[in-house]
């Protein structure tokens, strides 16, 4: 049975990729390490885990996922750090209401991870 995501994994191309990526998970959005390998490292994103590699060679592709969400408790709050790192976001922060039964409002953001991956930022209202 099925419980939930365990992890989204990441691969860094250098050396310094890797470094651009532990600031930016560490530093900018404080999330924390849970494990850490010779290879990669595991960080805790609160319901799940982020593993990043170093050593993922030089060859990126474009995968099926389209981005990765963060609940976050100040959609505005995160925009600013982000920006303040010289982060481009590329959409919001911006309040929405998903057409579900019931109606889903939040504030979202987007922008673009160290590594190019999409990421968004989610508070539920």
């Amino acid at each position: 049975m099925i419980t939930g995501i365990h992890h989204i994994s990441m691969k860094c191309a250098s050396a310094e990729e890797y470094e651009k990526a532990m600031h930016f998970y560490l530093e900018i959005l404080g999330l924390k390490v849970k494990r850490e390998w010779a290879d990669g490292v595991m960080i805790d994103t609160g319901n799940a885990l982020l593993e990043i590699f170093n050593s993922g060679g030089d060859v990126k592709a474009k995968g099926i996922i389209a981005h990765m969400a963060f609940a976050c408790d100040d959609v505005d709050d995160m925009v600013k750090r982000l920006t303040q790192e010289g982060y481009e976001v590329f959409m919001g922060p911006k309040d929405i209401e998903i057409p579900s039964d019931p109606p889903y409002p939040a504030r979202i953001a987007f922008c673009n991870g160290p590594l190019g991956e999409e990421i968004e930022f989610f508070n539920e209202k």
